[in-house]
């Protein structure tokens, strides 16, 4: 009998068997967790790609598309509307500027001027007469002081601090007194016979020909370009507004095509209430600019063309009537040397230049005047302004032959003298002045007008109009559900 070998190592052939694994099992209280392999982090979309992706999917269903559509045609209407009022406001301040602000500022400065010129004029014309002068010359002179004075305390409320125009006013602030002061000097040494008051009056024409005068204009330069600069922002078409308008109106007439092409029906009572508005809003917006343009521009054209031109006549003439005075005055004291080193009468020769800017002053205003109310007093001064000349030259005449009294009583008499043509021009002038100034409101006040209640009302009817898209997409939608 065979016994089998005795060794551990399996016959050939023989598989020896294995223990079979156990599950995992929990761990002991306490033991670390079984390691795992990490799952792949998965990546984390933003919420704008999301949204994109929500509306491209949207996009897909006619639904989602009249939704799109809706809110494109409300932003398109609503937009329209707040650019037409934020454009339309924005001109109708600056026609109000024009109308309240600007341009009365600007004749405030002239009449700064004015009033500095003509009591240059008054006291020429007072120490001229001496211990005759009248009552009326003087209470003209204070006037003429008063109301420079007024003006210059409105210009500066209504100036910006630290501007061009507050230094300048400040600067006539400071001279005024001293004008003043020269003149009440030579006032009085006049009234003793003092010689001496005639260097002080030549000194307070000088303080006011070369210091005051020359302010004054600069003021009214700058209230001019001012002026100039509300009228550039009032008068311009508003065409942003009126380019999204029709971008507004074509959506609008799309979006009813496709809702007639894919229903069969012609209208649909939402998009036509805001093609309406819409449109309404548009008309109102080409109309009532170009109506408010025309008045501007009117008043422009015959207001403030006419009045610039009679304010520089009216000064014009105030500093030629001074220069004859000062003639008189310094007696050839003051002298002016010419390119052709021909030395004249500085006075003299100044009356000569404002005389002859007088004349071109009147001509220009007579063609620019556009009725019979308005040319009458220019003609009316144009004739004065020609005897005026006619009656100076008799005045140089006597003067030159030392004939002083004759020559005296031709400037400042009471019968035919320069100072009653000179009184007939200036008081023309002024009812000229008035006219303008008349033509200029009605004319401004018409074009202002014109925009009344165009900013709110174009705001409410975009708002009217957006419902309007809204509830007619809204309608179509609701033929879904």
């Amino acid at each position: 009998m065979t016994e089998p070998p005795k060794t551990s190592t399996a016959p050939p052939g023989t598989a020896v068997p294995t223990m079979p694994v156990l599950p995992p099992q929990p761990g002991r209280p306490g033991a670390p967790a079984p390691r795992r392999t990490p799952d792949a982090t998965p990546v984390r979309r933003t919420a704008l790609a999301e949204g994109v992706d929500q509306l491209r999917a949207a996009a897909t269903t006619e639904p989602g598309r009249l939704r799109a559509i809706g809110a494109l045609l409300a932003l398109l209407v609503v937009a329209f509307g707040v650019v037409t009022a934020w454009q339309t406001d924005s001109r109708a301040t600056a026609a109000g500027d024009v109308l309240h602000h600007s341009q009365p500022l600007t004749s405030d400065a002239a009449d700064i001027y004015r009033s500095l010129a003509d009591a240059n004029t008054m006291a020429a014309t007072g120490y001229l007469a001496g211990l005759q002068e009248s009552p009326a010359t003087r209470k003209q002179y204070e006037l003429d002081i008063k109301t420079a004075a007024a003006k210059l305390v409105t210009a500066a409320a209504n100036t910006d601090p630290g501007s061009s125009s507050a230094t300048t006013i400040r600067q006539l602030n400071e001279l005024l007194p001293q004008y003043k002061g020269l003149v009440e000097s030579a006032r009085a040494n006049n009234r003793q016979g003092f010689p001496v008051g005639g260097a002080y009056l030549r000194a307070a024409n000088t303080t006011m020909q070369k210091q005051m005068l020359p302010k004054a204009q600069d003021l009214y330069k700058n209230e001019n370009e001012r002026l100039s600069a509300d009228y550039g922002n009032a008068t311009p078409y508003p065409w942003f507004a009126i380019a999204l308008g029709l971008v507004a109106l074509g959506g609008l007439a799309w979006a009813q095509r496709r809702n007639y092409q894919r229903t069969n029906r012609v209208l649909n009572h939402g998009l036509v209430a805001a093609s309406a508005t819409t449109a309404v809003v548009l008309l109102w917006v080409v109309v009532g600019h170009t109506v408010a343009r025309a008045g501007l521009n009117d008043s422009y054209d015959h207001g403030v063309k006419s009045l610039n031109v009679l304010h520089d006549a009216q000064i014009a003439s105030l500093k030629a009537r001074s220069d004859e005075n000062l003639i008189l005055v310094s007696r050839g004291a003051e002298t002016k040397t010419l390119a052709n080193d021909k030395v004249v009468d500085a006075y003299d020769w100044g009356y000569d230049q404002e005389i002859a800017a007088l004349g071109k002053g009147l001509k220009l205003a007579d063609s620019l005047a556009d009725d019979s109310a308005g040319r009458e007093p220019v003609t009316v001064a144009n004739k004065s302004m020609q005897t005026w000349k006619s009656r100076h030259d008799q005045v140089s005449d006597d003067n030159n032959d030392g004939n002083y009294q004759a020559a005296r009583q031709g400037v400042i008499g009471d019968g035919e003298s320069t100072a009653e043509c000179f009184t007939s021009v200036d008081d023309s002038l002024d009812l000229a002045l008035q006219h303008e100034a008349k033509e200029f409101r009605q004319s401004a006040g018409d074009g202002l007008d014109a925009m009344t209640g165009l900013t709110v009302g174009a705001a409410v009817l975009a708002v009217l109009g957006a419902a309007g898209a809204v509830l007619g997409i809204g309608r179509r939608l609701s033929e879904y559900r």
